[in-house]
């Protein structure tokens, strides 16, 4: 269906002689149109559809059990507890705090994000295979926490910090990293505000005094454009991780 809507769209385009710029802009915007109705906020989403969609439409005869989980991350039991291969997602937001790396988080306080230990996820695969095997079975299975144990952006704000705390990151000269609660940006506004107040401002002083002193400050002033470009795009990655999972107002 979403190809034929696509075939027509450009079809319907080109009878109306649109140049290929309009015809560009013309398919996003219905992409994007299309995107929303279904509530794909980006490639990643959209790409796990496309998965199951191609399952649905070349599985033939065969027994299909799909099972969706929500954010999966490190074990509850097995291999061990805290067990994780790879960051994404929410862990690599955690684990950028306890580096003291992370100094500011675009979320609501009061909203649930789903997550779901790793062995859970796999255990109910084996459980979903075992259930269904030698019997028709057309099913998708979704798996998640926040309906019986919701966790709120709130709690992860506070295991963070409680955690850090505790048990310290240490670096690479063996020193424990010390942190403290990150300020709490709850809209894209407030973190524009922030961006603008905390790096792009002291950087366009800087830029000022350098200029004005005959290029003095100058290897001052590209350490800190360098670490402010980092730290920017950091945060506008936590941004859009933390939009894409729903947690701003």
């Amino acid at each position: 269906m979403e190809k034929k809507k696509v075939e027509d769209k450009l079809n319907q385009l080109r009878v109306e002689g649109a140049t290929e710029h309009d015809i560009e802009l013309a398919m996003k915007d219905l992409g994007t149109q299309r995107a929303t109705m279904y509530g794909w906020p980006n490639t990643y989403v959209f790409t796990k559809a496309m998965g199951v969609m191609l399952v649905g439409t070349t599985k033939g005869n065969m027994n299909v059990v799909i099972v969706r989980p929500t954010m999966v991350t490190s074990t509850y039991k097995e291999p061990f507890p805290g067990w994780i291969e790879g960051l994404r997602t929410i862990d690599s937001i955690v684990v950028a705090y306890g580096k003291g790396k992370l100094v500011c988080f675009l979320a609501n306080l009061e909203a649930v994000f789903d997550v779901i230990p790793a062995d859970m996820v796999v255990n109910a695969m084996l459980v979903a295979m075992v259930a269904h095997a030698n019997q028709p079975s057309d099913i998708i299975y979704h798996l998640g926490s926040s309906v019986v144990n919701p966790v709120m952006y709130l709690n992860l704000r506070d295991y963070s910090v409680r955690y850090f705390t505790e048990k310290p990151w240490i670096n690479r000269d063996g020193k424990p990293v010390k942190v403290g609660k990150f300020t709490i940006l709850r809209n894209m506004d407030s973190f524009r505000k922030y961006m603008y107040i905390r790096y792009l401002l002291p950087l366009k002083g800087l830029e000022l005094v350098n200029a004005a002193s005959c290029q003095y400050f100058q290897k001052m002033y590209l350490d800190f454009n360098r670490r402010s470009v980092l730290s920017c795009d950091w945060l506008n990655f936590t941004s859009l991780t933390c939009s894409s999972m729903g947690c701003t107002d």
